[in-house]
């Protein structure tokens, strides 16, 4: 069993208003995750310095970023403040994508093996239009599309709350076949009394995705503006994947 989960960390700035980033490292830590995707973890002005330590990262969670070759400052960890992090993962390649819309907004898209089996696994950051978030939500079930039947894995903060169809994420649900699992959603902002689903685990039917919640304890509420979200991935049989 995998453990997969996204976390809006707000470049580390608490729910005190206290910039804190070991109190993330803990958080991610707590999450016991062999697959996340971290939004927000590079200052968004400047030299758009990373928050975090990743050798202490490491050291805590036994997680790695993915390298990319793209960034937009070499202080930056990832990509529009997007950084996937694995553990035990062989990854085949990754690629930063840059989303259309009004925002600067992108994602990245790594080709993975898990326990020697072939996974793409995708982590964004979408605008907070909704005009924009289709834009990016048709780029992204592109992508998807384009697996030639790798078991694909949807991650991030959305900014969507809607769950019926005039949900701004409707291209990227067709296109994973995810739209009848809008019940896959947990409130996970703001942190302090989550209300609304902006984080999403959304995988194609490949994937048996289950066990999904905020992960909420009390240093996940100060830590962070968002509750991180968590699930169990079971990733297809050695026999039936493909690649």
């Amino acid at each position: 069993m995998t453990i997969v989960g996204s976390y809006n960390i707000h470049k580390a700035v608490g729910t005190d208003l206290r910039r804190d980033p070991s109190r993330v490292v803990q958080v991610i830590a707590e999450m016991g995750a062999d697959i996340v995707g971290l939004q927000e973890v590079d200052r968004r002005f400047g030299d758009r310095r990373g928050v975090l330590d990743p050798t202490r990262l490491a050291a805590e969670t036994g997680l790695t970023p993915v390298m990319l070759t793209d960034r937009l400052g070499k202080a930056a960890h990832g990509w529009h403040g997007n950084l996937l992090l694995v553990r035990g993962a062989l990854v085949e390649r990754a690629e930063a994508i840059s989303l259309p819309g009004l925002e600067p907004r992108g994602a990245i898209m790594a080709d993975i093996r898990l326990h020697g089996q072939p996974l793409r696994v995708i982590t964004a950051h979408l605008g907070l239009l909704r005009q924009s978030r289709l834009l990016q939500s048709r780029l992204l079930a592109r992508h998807v599309a384009a697996t030639d039947g790798r078991p694909t894995l949807v991650m991030g903060d959305f900014n969507e709350w809607r769950l019926g169809a005039d949900c701004g994420l409707m291209p990227l649900r067709r296109e994973l076949r995810a739209v009848k699992r809008s019940a896959l959603t947990r409130p996970s902002f703001p942190a302090r009394m989550p209300v609304l689903p902006l984080d999403r685990i959304m995988a194609c039917p490949q994937l048996d995705l289950h066990d999904l919640r905020a992960h909420d304890s009390p240093l996940a509420r100060r830590a962070s503006d968002h509750l991180p979200l968590r699930a169990a991935l079971r990733l297809p049989q050695a026999q039936s994947a493909v690649m």
